[in-house]
């Protein structure tokens, strides 16, 4: 048996290839010494569904100014005109929402309200974006220029000589649906604007966002519109105004517009704190936040494009959850009541389902205080309106997705030392969502299917269920839902655990294994269960149902805290490793690792989430089963299946994998990359697999990382020295296939050595991450 393994291994090393990585000839230059910024290409993703926007933003600002060119989340790389540029914009969601107050300037007689209709023609050719900046020639002949601060959007237009040079402002078009809009001409240079709308992925709950909006200079003439009507001199309407200036001699204009989500004094307070800045300033200031938000990362190796793209996903990384307070520190609370954060930033948006299983652990480590004022955001979710998050927009619920991906999100922050002064009050907050459900008035629908998980230790599959509230049902994915409430309740469990509520620990901890209420001994498949706890659906776990945006291949890996459990289930060791390989058609994997990625993964539309028996990287719910191997004796696939999926990140506009989902994919290169990836999470357990880049140098802050820093080594990592032969810690053998958080805090060097061919590194069982008990 070792003689046959150990062919095998020679075999992977022999064949397996990857364009990821640099040849040692071309290394000698390629360091990241100079601007950062100028490594990021924001129009990655815009392209295939990746819905990124290119336009202007700082980090987790609450504006994020960008161009809308018609696509339903805003910006889409294949359309050539613009509708305006509008304030807020979520990067990588699968559904409309945001797009507030389209702006655009015109030239000419002011004749139509519909942005679809005066909408302004562009080329690519003439449109440029770096963070914190967007920039494009319409075919007018108008310049249109963008930046940001963390409340205001500023743009700057300058226009052909004209003395009817337009500035339109759409208060009641946006992505989403429409409520209501008013909108007020103030003086001769200032106009105010309150805009509700409701939507997203299903309907949701109205929300309102309130912006001011203060000009470089007077305009000449105005006038404002309702519906198709337009009123020149008139100061107020419902949907929208135009400004008119004149621009003979004095080609440019420019405009701050202030947002709030709490009122109309609010949006003055954060134009009053946070404008009066020439627009090169305020671009100037957002390139450096930028510069020194991408510091915490500094590479060395890689191709110049593998170095693009990872800078670029770690942008994106930092652009959500956004701020949600004032610069006074109002914000307003999912009670529709203001309240003020002492003390903290309040944060919002919240894409639960996908950013608790990468990006979360990313801002943990490279953003730890702001990770800690996200948390304790969330906790104030629960505090002010009584019941923690599923998918929220600003201050209101969606209900999107299914499951429970607010404990491991709020877990995740606790292991990693940011819930200290407030661990009991997001316990308490956790406990009540783990052991109930929200009551009938609240939006929300939380562990929907809680009764009944419960009761029997699983959720039924009750496909023609009606819906109870807005958004998704639990009770419509009973299958994941089940495997999603398992997941939870073991992260809960350690965290009880390390409050000292034993009593709880344990139960949570037996909860953790319902999982196993969903396995079919006939297809060793997990099968969605009725309400009267028979198997229902097809038994091809291909095509079963109950799975949300998935299937029994791609959910079955969803075990993270008990993988020894789920693989005994299966049959064992050798069992596991050949469904995987056949997961990941490893041995088509080994002979072209890019053309399988594309080919044998991707099915084309990045929303064909069914009927498929093959890894799925375009989407959440098997992002952590590529470090399934770490568990089953053969930790080098892990690293061919991983440097495989890298390959589908490029930089360009198609150059994300599906929906990026506020960061989530981008977070998954990012840590992949680096060779450190959260294999349970919502626990401190990292996977270890072989770097992509020479060296890693990571700036940690002090206060909840005491090293300071950490750097990762794997000189020579390239498409034929790939496999890890071995790793040390701080010069000491590592045999683990992981490192836990409690060990990176202290930890200053993780150093890989690699070679041409699998090792017996992390093959033994003590190897392999742990169970949670």
């Amino acid at each position: 048996m070792r003689g046959t393994r150990r062919t095998r291994l020679c075999l992977a090393g022999v064949l397996a290839a990857s364009t990821l990585i640099a040849t040692p000839a071309a290394r000698a230059a390629e360091r990241t010494d100079g601007h950062l910024t100028d490594l990021v290409n924001p129009f990655i993703g815009s392209q295939n569904e990746g819905n990124t926007f290119p336009g202007a933003a700082v980090p987790f600002g609450m504006v994020q100014l960008s161009p809308d060119t018609g696509h339903n989340t805003g910006y889409d790389y294949t359309q050539n005109r613009i509708r305006g540029f509008s304030l807020v914009h979520l990067s990588g969601v699968g559904c409309r929402i945001g797009g507030d107050l389209p702006v655009l300037p015109t030239t000419g007689e002011v004749t139509q309200t519909d942005n679809a209709r005066y909408a302004a023609a562009f080329s690519h050719q003439d449109e440029q974006a770096s963070p914190g900046y967007y920039r494009v020639g319409l075919r007018s002949g108008i310049r249109a220029e963008l930046t940001a601060t963390e409340r205001t959007g500023v743009q700057r237009y300058t226009f052909p000589a004209t003395a009817k040079a337009n500035v339109l402002l759409n208060a009641a078009q946006s992505l989403h649906k429409a409520v209501s809009s008013t909108v007020e001409i103030l003086g001769d240079r200032t106009v105010r604007t309150r805009i509700t709308g409701h939507g997203f992925c299903r309907d949701t709950g109205p929300y309102t966002v309130y912006t001011i909006t203060r000009f470089s200079r007077p305009f000449t003439a105005y006038g404002t519109w309702n519906g198709a009507r337009l009123t020149p001199g008139a100061r107020s309407g419902h949907g929208g105004a135009y400004l008119r200036f004149d621009a003979s001699r004095d080609r440019t204009v420019e405009a701050t517009t202030a947002l709030s989500y709490v009122d109309s004094r609010g949006a003055a307070t954060n134009l009053a704190a946070e404008g009066g800045r020439s627009f090169d300033a305020v671009r100037q200031r957002a390139r450096a936040a930028w510069e020194q938000r991408l510091a915490a990362v500094r590479v060395r190796g890689g191709t110049a494009t593998l170095r693009r793209t990872f800078y670029s996903s770690l942008y994106r990384s930092f652009l959500a959850p956004n701020i949600g307070g004032d610069a006074d520190g109002r914000y307003f609370g999912w009670d529709r009541r203001a309240h003020r954060a002492d003390g903290f930033t309040y944060y919002q948006n919240w894409s639960l389902w996908d950013t608790y299983r990468t990006q979360a652990q990313l801002l943990a480590l490279l953003a730890p205080r702001e990770a800690r004022d996200m948390a304790r955001s969330v906790v104030r979710i629960d505090e002010d309106g009584g019941w923690l998050p599923k998918w929220g927009y600003g201050p209101v619920e969606t209900n999107i997705m299914s499951g429970d991906p607010v404990t491991p999100f709020l877990t995740t922050a606790y292991q990693s030392g940011l819930l200290k002064g407030f661990e009991e009050e997001a316990y308490r907050a956790l406990k009540k969502n783990a052991d109930g459900v929200p009551p009938a008035g609240y939006p929300g629908i939380g562990r929907e299917a809680n009764a009944d998980y419960l009761a029997h230790g699983f959720a039924p599959h009750v496909k023609n269920r009606p819906y109870a509230k807005m958004g998704d049902s639990d009770y419509h994915h009973g299958a994941s839902v089940t495997l999603e409430y398992a997941l939870a309740d073991a992260m809960l469990a350690q965290l009880a655990r390390g409050l000292g509520h034993e009593q709880d620990a344990a139960r949570y901890a037996a909860r953790a294994r319902n999982y196993r209420t969903l396995f079919d001994p006939g297809t060793r498949f997990f099968r969605a269960r009725d309400d009267s706890g028979a198997f229902t659906g097809p038994a091809d776990p291909a095509r079963g149902t109950g799975f949300h945006e998935g299937t029994a291949w791609q959910y079955q890996w969803l075990v993270p805290q008990d993988l020894p459990g789920m693989i005994a289930l299966i049959g064992g060791r050798r069992a596991a490793n050949d469904r995987l390989d056949t997961f990941f058609a490893y041995d088509r994997l080994l002979a072209d690792p890019e053309a399988t990625a594309r080919q044998a993964w991707v099915h084309g539309d990045p929303y064909d989430y069914y009927n498929a028996a093959t890894y799925n990287p375009q989407n959440e719910p098997d992002l952590i089963a590529p470090y399934t191997y770490l568990s089953t004796g053969q930790p080098w696939k892990t690293t061919d299946v991983v440097h495989a999926a890298l390959t589908l990140f490029t930089d360009g506009p198609a150059g994300i994998t599906g929906n990026d989902d506020l960061g989530t994919m981008s977070a998954w290169n990012v840590l992949s990359s680096i060779g450190l990836f959260p294999v349970q999470p919502g626990y401190g357990t990292w996977g270890l697999s072989t770097p992509v880049f020479d060296r890693v140098d990571l700036t940690l802050d002090r206060r909840y990382w005491p090293s300071g820093g950490l750097t990762v080594t794997a000189p020579g990592t390239s498409s034929a020295d790939r496999y890890i032969q071995a790793v040390r810690t701080d010069g000491a053998a590592h045999p683990r296939t992981y490192v836990t958080t409690d060990a990176l805090r202290s930890l200053h060097t993780l150093a890989f050595t690699v070679g041409p061919r699998p090792s017996e590194w992390g093959t033994a069982p003590e190897a392999a991450p742990p169970v949670l008990n």
